[in-house]
């Protein structure tokens, strides 16, 4: 647990909770720009799987992941409860499809615990930790880590594409 409190000063932090399948994840609020409803998206060809396109808001183009495919899972229809969460980070600035936006909450430190080291093995490690709740779990993602640091470059010029 040691590592997720590292990357916290307070006691607690704000999350946003979405879905993708029946499972629940949620992230740190902070890289979160703007959650909205998923309109037109315009295809990239030659784009990895996962990428869905891009859009422009507000002037700004971008790229459009679908997070369910990016965890390997397989593709769904987008329904009225799908969204896109907009991240903004300095080294990317990007979109993520989610099935839908549960709610944003605040989460005691104290309830975060490390992710178990056979989930996060292998060279993707966005999996920050595990909230517990009364009867649930949610994996709590770290949005920095979804991309690896050649993905990243490739979605910089899809943007200037």
């Amino acid at each position: 647990m040691a590592a997720v409190k590292s990357n916290y000063d307070a006691q607690e932090i704000q999350i946003v909770v979405f879905k993708i399948g029946d499972e629940s994840f949620a992230s740190d609020i902070h890289p979160v720009k703007e959650i909205r409803r998923v309109d037109e998206i315009t295809p990239v060809p030659q784009a990895p799987d996962f990428v869905e396109g891009i859009i422009s808001l507000r002037g700004q183009i971008y790229p459009i992941i679908d997070l369910g495919k990016r965890f390997g899972k397989k593709a769904k229809e987008l329904t009225n409860d799908s969204r896109i969460i907009l991240i903004d980070l300095p080294e990317a600035q990007y979109g993520m499809i989610v099935d839908s936006v549960m709610e944003v909450q605040r989460v005691k430190i104290e309830d975060i615990e490390e992710a178990p080291e056979l989930v996060t093995r292998g060279t993707r490690k966005f999996l920050q930790g595990v909230v517990k709740q009364e009867n649930k779990l949610i994996l709590l993602v770290n949005v920095e880590m979804i991309l690896t640091e050649g993905e990243k470059k490739e979605l910089k010029k899809t943007e200037i594409a």
